[in-house]
């Protein structure tokens, strides 16, 4: 019966913490965060060839049931990122009001068209150039780049 109700008033606890805005759900918005990490970012690197694109694709398994057409790699520290979330909202392609701009050291790297998963070939084009990115929570992280 007590643990009943130590949990009824964790729960009301949590519970108010939610509606306060004290705590935040976050395991959606950290999986989406760690996605754009592995996906978007690669700091150790000022930009890369070819070769840099088939590897680090394959590396961060971008190739393993089809070859992903078209993925920009960023390369800047942490900081520089999310400081982009701070930037003014503006509007992402699909209507929302959460994206921001900066502009950012970047590899985009382009699928051939002529390859087959798990053996993708791109093209490389390293270059500074301004990038759109979506951000969520509170405090703001990256969670989606949207051009």
């Amino acid at each position: 019966m007590a643990l009943q109700t130590t949990h009824a008033l964790l729960l009301l606890l949590l519970l108010t913490l939610l509606g306060l805005g004290l705590v935040q759900p976050t395991y959606g918005q950290d999986r989406m965060y760690q996605r754009f990490l592995r996906q978007h970012v690669d700091p150790d690197v000022t930009g890369g060839d070819a070769g840099y694109c088939n590897l680090m694709m394959q590396r961060r398994k971008m190739t393993s049931h089809q070859c992903k057409r078209f993925n920009t790699f960023i390369h800047e520290d942490l900081g520089n990122i999310h400081s982009i979330c701070r930037t003014a909202n503006i509007q992402c392609k699909n209507g929302r009001m959460n994206c921001h701009e900066g502009v950012v050291r970047v590899t985009d790297c382009r699928e051939t068209g002529s390859s087959r998963a798990p053996n993708c070939r791109y093209r490389a084009k390293a270059s500074t150039r301004r990038v759109v990115i979506a951000c969520e929570g509170n405090p703001e992280v990256p969670v989606h780049f949207d051009k």
